[in-house]
């Protein structure tokens, strides 16, 4: 009987893996946006350097936005800024519209939420950061989650 509860509390804990979760997250900013490009940037811890992950990038890439993200100076910006970065569309620069916010996380390196392909408001801006904000509490559960997951799985190894 044990067993059985500590293994259904480890299936609980573990639903939803951050990988999942950061998935998701990138399609609904996608969806707040309007656009159908979004993304999470990791920065390291000495602010040096942000890398993408999580991309949602069309296949089709009319806008050029991967492109534009690895040569532009927009991840150089994102690894140094604390605050919301806003790049407006600009067809003759290449620049495709740009939005990111801080998500906040206090578990791991900064990190920020964006958006591309559009011509961003206030209203978006807000948006996107209180999404980023309930995604980044999200994301911290989910890694206790997954933790307090491992440890119960040694617990469930010595009642079985």
């Amino acid at each position: 009987m044990t067993s059985d509860c500590v293994k259904e509390l480890i299936e609980s804990f573990s639903h939803m893996a951050p990988d999942e979760l950061l998935d998701l997250v990138v399609r609904c900013a996608a969806a707040v946006g309007g656009t159908p490009y979004a993304g999470f940037v990791e920065v390291d811890p000495l602010q040096v350097r942000a890398r993408l992950s999580h991309v949602l990038i069309p296949q089709d890439d009319r806008l050029g936005v991967r492109a534009w993200l690895q040569e532009s100076d927009v991840l150089k910006e994102l690894a140094v800024s604390s605050g919301p970065l806003l790049v407006a569309r600009d067809p003759s620069l290449g620049a495709p519209g740009f939005l990111s916010v801080p998500v906040p996380l206090a578990t791991r390196d900064l990190a920020h939420l964006w958006v591309a392909g559009g011509r961003f408001t206030d209203r978006e801006e807000h948006l996107l950061g209180r999404l980023a904000l309930a995604c980044g509490r999200a994301l911290e559960a989910s890694r206790g989650l997954e933790a307090a997951a491992r440890m119960l799985r040694s617990v469930h190894a010595f009642t079985v």
